[in-house]
């Protein structure tokens, strides 16, 4: 006997006090209609949804008309040919960002998470990278992955391009620079404005590709034949859409805004200013937006990591917060910024610079002796920060123990002490639980005068750099605890295991080097430690790890609580940088509405906003993530430009089967050393092993292995270093000559990369890890 369908009321909308306080004719909640699409067996035209739901009267079918309309705009819903409403997100239909390939093809990165669907290059025709869209499940695809069709198309992302002009049979058309948009825009004749052939230029897209033609565009900037000096940051701006100017309704709000915190603010917080708050970061930090303390406690420590309150300044539905929201955060170029929110407020009203008052938001945590976190409350505060101290300063002070320092600071020595022997305690209770903690070389650029870069050099990560590190991750793990005991509607930061077919590739290859991965299929973050502390003496650690590293999954915001693999935590939060990225300031809003007397379930932000606010703020930091590097890259094919011609000792840092990516002594500078350039002979590439491998030498070629390289040519424009080999380096850093082996060079057909074959790409594909 089928089930029978529960009645539904208007009246019963769990959400109903929330939509009456937003309109004066309450509208059914979008959660309220989705729940009773999701139990329906079938599609429900508009006028059936209002006889479930029992509206009756014009005011409010119009009001459902309005909704239904905004839920099929967001992709919440989708009407069929019928006119009967699909909820999506559910096994079948799909809705995400598409992601683009180079080679065509694309993926749909779902708003609900969970692997990336696979998007075919003849789907990709009718969509560019960016895109939001709904695609519908259909299988799996030659590698396994889920499959899907393209059923609509709910935003376009791109209303610029910036590529390379060109005109064939006078025909006229620009070849993006972004590499994952892979369509060329055709530009008419009256719209090229007298852009030259191979000129780069800025397009305004003013039609979209459909399955049956191209995007269409309009030249509206000319920016010359080459990608000038000093232009870098502009034109990797300009590429990945990265918003720079202030709206005119922004500034008008800024406007409004006192240049100091009016006395009336600072009412009903708690007032810190006699605490000794003091803020630790780099000689090159651009904004300060956390400040900390700490103080032994019977059992164990009181630490206080006190955050600038930007929700008091950016409300929700103002101009600034739509601004916020759109950027969702800022892009740290190697010398320029392109702030979250405008320098009045990240440089000012809410940067806690030393010795004026400042409004904050406040974790209070016990931590205990042996690093637990015990527990913790927020409340609003104003404070003033009694120093600004530098990393290195603290090292010194700390570890060093610099008497100069200790004399200069010695009103601050003992919470300095304090904050150190926070750390300790939090360092053992890290190593206990088993957090990863992979071993990476980060480097600093440093420009001369004029803006070019003067050298390039690695950074030193002090203890100092982990102190403040470890306090910031108490206060987001508190925070995250905090959303769920108060069942607040907010995003966490999730980390979630490795996927099956990269665990897999994983220990393939380890078991190549006699080496295992405990856990089984199911690998723990403790599992990984225990394997980086086994290698830590071999020879091959560096390729363990980056093998490791490669295996995990990117960092992502999502409403549902999963998790952090690489932190071992099983719930996390970002509460400590409302300044510079959105979902901070998403959480502190949450965090106010409770400290204001309001419960959890009253915050008014639903679970489909914030699945498409996430997803938005994780293509945000990926964007900034490629537009950064897009700039470094010409920055630092300009620096080596002159160098043409003299040899390198580097490290291969990429193996594909094209090639080999090296980066070079010193220069910290990636080149290609495609397989064409190496010694003659046919090369084998092994993706499980990782590595290239010559048929009549016998020569192997694998990652972090030394090698000594010339540099062949170099194209800025293009962001390309081409590398030619002269041999890989022995212990003593000599070159190793190639001897021929016994292998018969028969065995060059089939499957092998030769000296005249294999593919000529130039690929690498993106990614990376994030906390």
């Amino acid at each position: 006997m089928a089930k029978r369908k529960q009645q539904r009321d208007a009246s019963t909308d769990p959400y109903r006090e929330r939509e009456q306080q937003k309109y004066e004719n309450p509208v059914p909640s979008r959660e309220f209609l989705m729940d009773l699409l999701a139990e329906q067996a079938r599609p429900l035209t508009r006028e059936e949804v209002a006889q479930a739901i029992g509206l009756e009267s014009p005011e409010e079918l119009e009001g459902l008309r309005r909704r239904l309309i905004a839920m099929e705009r967001d992709g919440q819903a989708i009407r069929n040919r019928r006119g009967g409403y699909v909820l999506v997100d559910n096994e079948e239909l799909l809705r995400g960002r598409v992601v683009g390939h180079q080679d065509g093809y694309g993926q749909l990165a779902p708003d609900v998470g969970g692997d990336r669907v696979y998007i075919s290059p003849r789907d990709m025709r009718m969509v560019m990278h960016g895109d939001r869209a709904v695609v519908r499940v259909t299988g799996v695809n030659h590698e396994g992955q889920p499959a899907g069709i393209l059923v609509d198309v709910i935003q376009r992302a791109n209303k610029t391009v910036v590529g390379r002009f060109f005109t064939e049979s006078g025909v006229g058309f620009v070849v993006p620079s972004n590499k994952r948009i892979h369509h060329d825009v055709i530009v008419p004749a009256e719209a090229q404005q007298n852009a030259a052939n191979g000129e780069l230029v800025v397009v305004q897209i003013t039609q979209q590709p459909t399955m049956r033609r191209q995007p269409i565009g309009e030249v509206i900037q000319v920016l010359g034949e080459h990608i000038r000096p000093g232009t870098e940051i502009e034109a990797a701006q300009l590429i990945y859409e990265i918003p720079v100017t202030w709206p005119e309704a922004v500034e008008k709000e800024l406007a409004r805004l006192p240049d100091e915190v009016p006395e009336a603010d600072k009412q009903e917080r708690k007032d810190l200013r006699d605490l000794p708050l003091v803020t630790i970061d780099g000689a090159d930090a651009r904004d300060f937006d956390d400040a900390v303390y700490a103080e032994p406690k019977p059992s164990g420590w009181r630490l206080v990591v006190a955050i600038a309150d930007v929700s008091h300044y950016v409300r929700p539905g103002t101009a600034l917060d739509r601004e916020a929201g759109n950027r969702g955060n800022s892009v740290y170029f190697p010398r320029d910024v392109v702030p979250m929110l405008p320098e009045k407020l990240s440089n000012g009203l809410c940067s806690l610079n030393p010795q004026v008052d400042r409004l904050c938001t406040v974790c209070d945590m016990l931590i205990s002796t042996s690093g637990e976190l015990r527990r913790s409350r927020f409340y609003r505060g104003v404070m003033r920060s009694h120093a600004r101290l530098l990393y290195e300063e603290v090292a010194e002070l700390l570890v060093d123990e610099s008497p100069a320092l200790r004399t200069t600071y010695q009103h601050l020595l003992r919470p300095l002490e304090h904050l150190y022997g926070v750390y300790e305690s939090l360092r053992k209770a890290r190593e206990r639980r088993g957090a990863i903690d992979f071993e990476t070389t980060e480097t600093q650029i440093i420009f001369d005068q004029h803006g070019s870069i003067e050298t390039i050099r690695p950074t030193q990560r002090t203890e100092a750099h982990r102190l403040i590190e470890e306090c910031m991750l108490a206060a987001n793990q508190a925070t995250a605890r905090f959303l769920q005991k108060q069942r607040l509607p907010s995003l966490f930061r999730n980390h979630d295991g490795p996927d099956e077919d990269r665990l897999d590739n994983l220990r393939r290859f380890l078991a190549e080097t006699g080496l295992s991965l405990g856990g089984g299929d199911d690998p723990q973050p403790a599992d990984y430690a225990k394997l980086l502390r086994s290698v830590q003496h071999r020879a091959d650690r560096h390729l363990i790890q980056t093998l490791m590293l490669r295996s995990l999954k990117q960092a992502v915001y999502h409403p549902v609580n999963t998790g952090h693999f690489g932190l071992a935590m099983p719930e996390y939060a970002h509460f400590t940088s409302p300044i510079r990225r959105y979902p901070d300031l998403v959480v502190h809003r949450g965090i106010g509405h409770v400290i204001d007397g309001g419960q959890g379930q009253t915050f008014p932000k639903r679970q489909d906003e914030l699945l498409s606010l996430g997803e938005h703020c994780s293509m945000t930091e990926r964007r900034a993530d490629e537009a950064t590097r897009d700039a470094e890259s010409i920055l630092k094919c300009q620096y080596i430009r002159d160098k043409v011609g003299e040899t390198f000792n580097g490290v291969v840092t990429g193996v594909t089967g094209f090639g080999l990516f090296v980066e070079l002594d010193d220069l910290y500078v990636d080149g290609l050393v495609h397989v064409t350039q190496l010694e003659n002979d046919f090369f084998r590439f092994d993706p499980i092993g990782h590595h290239l491998t010559g048929e009549r030498t016998g020569r192997v070629y694998r990652l972090t292995d030394r090698v000594r390289v010339r540099i062949a040519r170099v194209d800025p424009d293009e962001r390309k270093v081409d590398l030619t080999m002269i041999g890989p380096l022995d212990e003593r850093g000599e070159v190793v000559e190639a001897v021929a082996t016994a292998k018969s060079a028969r065995k060059r057909g089939k499957g092998a990369l030769g000296k005249r074959g294999g593919n000529r790409g130039r690929r690498r594909e993106a990614g990376g890890r994030g906390r």
